[in-house]
């Protein structure tokens, strides 16, 4: 059975990816398409700090962003002399953190996506005298569009999934903080296992569907 509270955090999770996601669609964009088409010396360590997240353990990451948000932190003094407080324990601050542990399941498709585009079609655009910016998303752009499906499938599905960025981050505040996967932990540390299975199922099917979507609009692979 679902509980008012688990409505609360099932809505304000759902927030949290929707604009997290739209966030990182236009921050990886062009990211992504820098990665694709840059040969700059820096590009290998670019990559590795985009796709960090993947292999680093949540509670380092949120450690740090911990330190860097907090009072004492260089970001956290900055956002204080600008009036804004502190970003630790806010909604703020948990789209802040799933932006960056969520970063490389939205650039990854994005960059493999634009590196798809052949070289000729920009090429010819330019030798017509289109502009860069035309170029993107004239050419670009609209066949990159599966790549985008994929990036926002992933970002959407990857944030909803958080467990030990978000808890370290925003905590455990009712309404503001406490997401899906941390009222699931609070259900199973309470001991109250029937509403740990409600909202586990829920999100066992959503995922489930998350990933069905995603594969049907793949192409099929072909066997020789």
């Amino acid at each position: 059975m679902i509980q008012a509270a688990d409505w609360v955090a099932i809505g304000l999770t759902l927030k949290l990816a929707t604009v997290t996601t739209v966030i990182l669609l236009l921050v990886g964009t062009p990211l992504a398409w820098w990665l694709a088409r840059t040969h700059s010396r820096w590009r290998a360590l670019i990559r590795a700090i985009v796709a960090l997240p993947i292999v680093l353990p949540p509670t380092v990451l949120g450690f740090y962003l911990l330190v860097a948000l907090g009072p004492h932190g260089w970001i956290g003094a900055w956002t204080t002399r600008m009036g804004w407080g502190v970003l630790p324990f806010t909604f703020t601050g948990l789209v802040v953190a799933s932006t960056l542990y969520s970063l490389p399941f939205v650039v990854q498709p994005l960059q493999n996506a634009f590196e798809a585009v052949p070289d000729q079609l920009l090429e010819a655009a330019a030798t017509l005298r289109a502009s860069p910016l035309d170029t993107f998303f004239s050419i670009a752009l609209p066949l990159a569009r599966p790549g985008y499906l994929t990036a926002t499938v992933l970002g959407f599905a990857h944030t909803i999934g958080e467990f030990g960025v978000v808890l370290m981050i925003g905590g455990n505040i009712p309404g503001v903080t406490r997401v899906v996967s941390v009222q699931i932990y609070d259900h199973v540390e309470a001991l109250e296992l029937e509403h740990a299975h409600a909202l586990s199922g829920g999100m066992l099917i959503f995922s489930l569907l998350i990933l069905l979507l995603l594969f049907s609009f793949q192409p099929n692979g072909r066997r020789s």
